[in-house]
């Protein structure tokens, strides 16, 4: 508990680096299913690229989001207010659709995928949406 007291202001730093890192790839990755679908012409180069923004960037951010954000969870008291499991049931949400994005990648590599671009359009807003609650949830504290 000590070296989370000690580190405190410093993964709260890595956590939100790394929130912002995985939001920025959970808003890229739907728009590049868009033009996969519109331009299959380009399917080897985005299929390149959605593997790419997967595995460097949306899997890592995500992993340090959950670590940093568990560590920052094991400070007393934390886990008790009720904003804190509204804002986990959220993260639960961006989790999921991370690994639903995921699933789509691969159908799309795999040319099993029959989602419309409009449909990757309008996914794309969920994590803004979840991106919004989540901060006021965090900044005002509503309950």
């Amino acid at each position: 508990m000590d070296f989370i007291l000690d580190f405190y202001l410093w993964i709260k730093v890595v956590h939100i680096v790394s929130v912002v890192a995985w939001m920025a790839a959970l808003f890229y990755l739907p728009r590049l299913f868009v033009y996969h679908v519109e331009f299959p012409e380009n399917g080897k180069m985005l299929e390149i690229m959605e593997e790419k923004l997967s595995k460097i960037i949306l899997k890592p951010a995500m992993y340090i989001v959950i670590l940093s954000g568990g560590l920052l969870l094991l400070i007393p008291g934390t886990i008790t207010h009720p904003w804190v499991h509204a804002k986990l049931t959220c993260v639960f949400l961006l989790i999921m659709f991370n690994s639903f994005l995921d699933v789509v990648r691969i159908q799309l590599k795999q040319g099993s995928c029959n989602k419309s671009s409009k449909f990757f359009r309008v996914i794309n807003e969920i994590p803004t949406i979840l991106l919004i609650f989540i901060v006021i949830l965090v900044i005002i504290k509503p309950f």
